[in-house]
């Protein structure tokens, strides 16, 4: 049976699991206090010391690491990429290192792979449906000005297993199926996924859908050049009211779902109008990947945390049933579906690809 290792860093956190095929064995979390990552420059900073939390803990766990062949990290911003699992190469090193397409702890993952691959004898590294991954149709590209360009990044891998273990479910092929997947947490995608690609899905890094517990989704275009030349507020800070301190917590003060439901419950009449403006343009987002799916829809799949929040589904029931049926599969499990991605490699289910990026 094949072990695998599978690596999630955050940004104040290393998460990381070993499997014996698809039994977890081992997991654990270590959290990064803001005293410990202030000391660094910039993420790629922090790889010495992640590396180091890594295999101190798989060795007091009494962990046998030399039998672990494959390990798998969460992918970073790379260049974009088609999905799929990618062997760690060093020009992907290249661009981790360089954020070529940003900077993120993400950006980490492949990193922290490919130093323990080459700490065991004969294992392999390797990531998994990075954020950047990018499969929409050149139509869906058009932001309206050539100068700009609507650009894929979303919850790749958390989407793309849910769609996967959904298909499974219903004991079809996801190569085969239309479905509309979205993703809701600390920030939002709802993607398009035709036979097994996401023809379409909004950019759920800076600014692009339904707002979120903490990002702002789209704004106002003409009111957004009107604030950024106002004199008030620097880049950085306009750059936060998007990514960071928007939605929920720029209206509320939060980004905690679970506080915004509570007070909702409790009679604050501001929290229910922002958690149901938030359900309103979930469901038009979802009304969006039907047209892009022609009506087509084999089925409406809800994941992430936001997912466990009854009303948000009723809403969305009421709301999209008639495109088609809505299934809930709540919150996300990025370690089980990297592990899952390792072992669809290593049981020759699929071929890891190389990465050779256009762009």
């Amino acid at each position: 049976m094949h072990q695998v290792l599978a690596i999630n860093p955050g940004s104040t956190s290393t998460k990381f699991a070993v499997y014996n095929g698809t039994e977890c064995v081992f997991t654990q979390t270590i959290r990064h206090p803001l005293e410990q990552l202030v000391r660094y420059k910039n993420i790629v900073d922090q790889f010495s010391f992640r590396k180091g939390v890594i295999i101190d803990a798989l060795v007091e766990e009494g962990i046998e690491v030399d039998a672990i062949k494959y390990i798998i990290g969460r992918g970073g911003l790379t260049y974009p990429l088609e999905s799929g699992v990618y062997k760690v190469s060093n020009l992907m090193l290249d661009h981790l290192r360089e954020g070529v397409m940003g900077h993120h702890a993400s950006n980490l993952g492949g990193m922290l792979a490919d130093y323990i691959a080459l700490q065991i004898p004969n294992a392999k590294a390797f990531i998994a449906d990075p954020v950047v991954t990018d499969e929409m149709d050149d139509v869906a590209r058009f932001a309206g000005h050539p100068r700009f360009q609507r650009q894929s990044i979303f919850h790749a891998l958390n989407q793309k297993a849910t769609a996967r273990l959904h298909a499974k479910k219903m004991v079809k092929n996801y190569n085969q199926m239309r479905l509309i997947v979205a993703h809701l947490g600390g920030g939002i995608s709802v993607g398009a996924h035709k036979n097994g690609r996401v023809i379409d899905v909004n950019n759920a890094l800076d600014g692009e859908g339904a707002f979120s517990p903490e990002r702002s989704g789209t704004l106002p275009v003409g009111q957004v050049i009107d604030l950024c030349f106002s004199g008030t507020f620097s880049q950085e800070q306009i750059r936060r009211m998007v990514v960071g301190e928007g939605g929920f917590v720029a209206y509320l003060g939060t980004n905690d779902a679970m506080e915004v439901e509570n007070r909702m419950k409790n009679g604050d009449a501001k929290a229910k109008g922002v958690e149901e403006a938030l359900f309103y343009q979930v469901a038009k987002m979802i009304g969006e990947m039907a047209v892009v799916l022609e009506g087509k829809v084999d089925g409406i799949l809800l994941t992430g945390g936001l997912a466990y929040n009854k009303q948000l589904e009723l809403y969305i029931r009421n709301k999209t049933g008639f495109i088609s049926k809505v299934f809930v599969y709540p919150g996300e499990d990025e370690l089980e579906a990297l592990a899952i991605n390792a072992l669809r490699v290593a049981n020759g289910e699929i071929e890891a690809k190389e990465y050779n990026p256009v762009h």
